[in-house]
């Protein structure tokens, strides 16, 4: 028989890169023994076990460590895990639940919002060198770039859901001509967004900039590979604000050092944090961010405030939010 909810003793709230989760919600109220707050990633299966292994309670955020069965399996003391946001595909939630382990979730923001803001914000740093000219502005250099115009230009949405469909909206208000493309674009809801749904080919090949907007899946999975870049425009600009694995990084570091597409914009990849060692830290005309699309104060509120909510309700023997 699963061991049933008692009220907890010490929770683990991980991957606190920024030291602020403390100060999103009243951890007090829990009244733990021990709140324990990880600044730094855990690293592999060893480090993440050898780290919970003491905790009853352990909020992770997002899908930055990966909770499969044989980690669980591993977490002997591990009764509540709660995942910021709705869903975690890095959680074996069959596994846990068989485990006699609870996983609850938060809500958030609008799902889009923050994203499509990261995503805008990524096009225009590679359109306008803005990374490079606040560089050339500190060593003394002035304007030594010229920005490329977005009105008039082409925007090729690649998945037009929940994210895409707003990210295509700005475009049109910049002026540009958008299109869009997935497995199953309807293109009358394409045409009720005011945009083109064309084939993937064609998009890679006309569009200036190039947007991904999908979620990873074994069908997403190396999307756009070496063959699909080299249909991409010499000038044309990629960013990725969805998953790492979606491009196949090794494909892309080669294109960037050809010059066979003009910049990439990343806020994702296939390993977060991204190794010392990784080729894109060094590629030519990147913009690249630490997965920064959901990192709001917006969405912090909710997902901190809604976690102390998730293990208070757990403690008292009636969890809610379960996945």
């Amino acid at each position: 028989m699963p061991t049933p909810p008692r009220p907890s003793r010490r929770v683990a709230v991980l991957d606190d890169y920024q030291q602020v989760a403390a100060t999103y919600a009243d951890w007090d109220a829990l009244g733990a023994d021990e709140v324990t707050f990880f600044a730094e990633h855990l690293g592999d299966a060893d480090g993440v076990v050898a780290a919970l292994e003491p905790y009853d309670v352990v909020v992770a955020m997002r899908e930055r460590t990966a909770f499969p069965a044989d980690v669980l399996a591993r977490l002997r003391n591990l009764r509540l895990l709660v995942t910021t946001g709705p869903g975690n595909a890095a959680i074996d939630v069959e596994a846990a639940r068989a485990g006699g382990v609870t996983v609850s979730g938060t809500g958030g923001v609008s799902p889009s919002t923050p994203t499509v803001e990261m995503t805008w914000a990524l096009i225009h740093a590679l359109a306008r060198h803005v990374p490079a000219e606040d560089r050339a502005v500190r060593e003394g250099r002035w304007q030594h770039t010229v920005g490329r115009d977005l009105s008039g230009r082409r925007l090729g949405v690649i998945g037009l859901g929940g994210l895409g469909r707003p990210v295509a909206t700005v475009g049109l208000a910049f002026g540009m001509d958008v299109v869009a493309w997935s497995q199953h674009l309807d293109p009358d809801d394409a045409r009720a967004a005011g945009v083109a749904a064309v084939s993937k080919e064609e998009l890679l090949e006309t569009s200036d900039v190039v947007t991904i907007h999908l979620k990873l899946s074994e069908r997403t999975t190396g999307l756009l590979g070496r063959d699909e870049l080299a249909r991409m425009k010499p000038s044309a600009l990629l960013v990725n604000t969805s998953r790492g694995p979606i491009v196949d990084e090794h494909a892309l570091v080669e294109a960037l050092h050809a010059g066979t597409i003009g910049g990439a914009g990343l806020d994702v990849f296939g390993t977060e944090p991204l190794p010392a060692d990784s080729p894109l830290r060094t590629a030519p005309r990147t913009v690249l961010t630490p997965h920064l699309g959901y990192v709001t104060e917006g969405t912090y509120d909710v997902f901190f405030r809604e976690a102390v909510e998730d293990i208070r309700a757990w403690a008292d023997g009636a969890p809610i939010r379960e996945l």
